[in-house]
């Protein structure tokens, strides 16, 4: 037996040859040769019959063996490892040959029909793969809309409005007005029989058997607060998923911050940047503290963050979001949530404490910096190394008491304004969970005065590599 042996040949004697070993030297270091304990007088000289009944050999044949062989050849290899084949009972070479090639021939045919028949197979293989793959598709969604309906009975008359499909596209006559696309899905603008616009989200795909969907019902039709998006109602019908909003015309905040834009301009005043800063941290504090029941939102980031006509800000889509009672300050999870690049260290790394309310004052800190800069946090384009990483650079100029060089700044109010930001932010973003404030102490030390607030220690963590920029976008759910 050859264990981990591959690639040997087997070597064997035929009658008249001299009592020598006749081992070619290229036998591999892992193979050992095993002598069989065969009368070779009893048996026929063909080593092929005398394993065929007494041991179970596999073995792969050289093309030139195979034609040999099946010719009525014996394979044979000399002291150099040179193949020869004998043909014994074969009164000349001539018929040899001849045999060779008529071998060959039906090899030849034999393969063909072989490769049409595995051609067939692999075919209806194929079928059955794809029935089955059909087949689970229908037993997950199946199960994913039991889920569903099972969670939208258990809620009653708590839920928001329900619309059937037919609803919803009249609505948007015609899904005709679209307004942007995403991984979910795509949103259009619609409007209600009362004149009222909304926007329409029309749902891909349902994840974690319709965890996102039941979570986007349930955490909404909880709330009731000007910086938390309303949900008007949803359509559930077969797989035919979607959510109806209120209509929020300046769109995410998303585009008023990355856009270019001449050096000495921004999109959005200071003033305005404060006031959605300040929202979106007083529609956390209503999440954390002002609901029935605690909901951490797990996925703030400025694509969720909605815009009246107004520039107020409205925290928007819940898919990730947990909910819990308020007595509990650690969130049980089984994998991470949020958005790389906003998400929390203790998220991914849980050594570093538990998951909690914490978590969304870590994303919104790293927003509101993006918001501060006008750009990524991480930007490999800037010219100069040091700026890579936003924060870092920041917290050097603060700990330095230098001026913090941010775009549009016109006066000493706009500059308090600016400054106050950055460094509730850079508490914010702080490594450990236990050293960030509250959401409610981040609304207190934006209403309050710029004097009053101490510097934070540096957050511990290394600067993201180029390979992690690279996935800045990249979703965990």
């Amino acid at each position: 037996m050859y264990n981990g042996c591959k690639g040997f040949s087997i070597y064997y004697k035929l009658s008249g040859y001299v009592d020598e070993d006749i081992r070619a030297g290229n036998l591999p270091s892992n193979c050992s040769l095993i002598r069989l304990s065969i009368d070779s007088a009893s048996y026929d000289v063909d080593v092929f019959k005398i394993l065929s009944h007494v041991f179970l050999v596999e073995w792969d044949l050289s093309y030139d063996c195979y034609l040999c062989h099946q010719g009525g050849g014996q394979c044979q290899t000399d002291k150099t490892n040179k193949f020869h084949c004998t043909y014994p009972n074969t009164p000349n070479a001539q018929d040899a040959k001849a045999t060779k090639s008529k071998f060959g021939l039906m090899l030849g045919t034999g393969a063909s029909l072989f490769t049409v028949g595995l051609l067939v197979l692999l075919f209806c293989f194929r079928e059955k793969i794809l029935w089955y793959k059909y087949i689970r598709f229908w037993e997950s969604n199946t199960e994913d809309h039991q889920n569903i309906e099972t969670f939208l009975k258990n809620y009653g008359s708590c839920a928001p409005k329900r619309y059937n499909y037919s609803e919803v596209k009249r609505i948007t006559n015609g899904f005709k007005d679209k307004l942007g696309q995403g991984g979910y899905g795509s949103v259009y603008k619609g409007c209600l029989h009362n004149g009222s616009n909304v926007a329409v989200k029309v749902l891909k795909k349902l994840k974690g058997g319709g965890e996102e969907f039941i979570n986007e019902v349930a955490s909404i039709s909880k709330t009731s607060h000007v910086n938390i998006v309303s949900l008007v109602g949803f359509c559930f019908e077969g797989y035919k998923r979607a959510f109806v909003y209120e209509f929020m015309p300046n769109g995410s905040l998303e585009k008023f911050i990355y856009e270019e834009r001449p050096d000495t301009v921004r999109q959005l005043g200071w003033p305005t940047l404060y006031n959605i800063a300040l929202g979106i941290a007083r529609g956390l504090e209503y999440l954390h503290r002002g609901c029935t029941t605690q909901i951490s939102h797990f996925d703030i980031k400025p694509h969720n963050i909605l815009l009246d006509e107004d520039f107020c800000p409205k925290i928007s889509d819940f898919g990730l979001a947990k909910l819990c009672v308020k007595k509990e300050s650690i969130v049980s999870m089984l994998g991470a949530r949020g958005t790389i690049g906003y998400i929390a260290p203790e998220i991914v790394c849980r050594n570093l404490g538990g998951v909690s309310h914490k978590s969304d004052v870590y994303s919104y800190g790293m927003m509101v910096l993006e918001m501060v800069g006008g750009r990524k946090n991480v930007d490999v384009g800037v010219n100069r190394t040091s700026e890579i990483y936003f924060p870092h650079w920041l917290y050097r100029r603060i700990e330095l008491d230098e001026e913090l060089q941010l775009i549009g700044i016109m006066n000493e109010e706009e500059k308090q304004c600016a400054r106050k930001m950055v460094m509730v932010s850079l508490w914010c973003i702080q490594t450990d969970p236990s050293s960030r404030p509250s959401i409610s102490k981040v609304v207190e030390m934006l209403e309050g005065n710029i004097d009053s607030l101490q510097i934070p220690p540096r957050p511990y963590l290394y600067s993201p590599s180029t390979t992690e920029l690279d996935s800045s976008v990249i979703e965990l759910t």
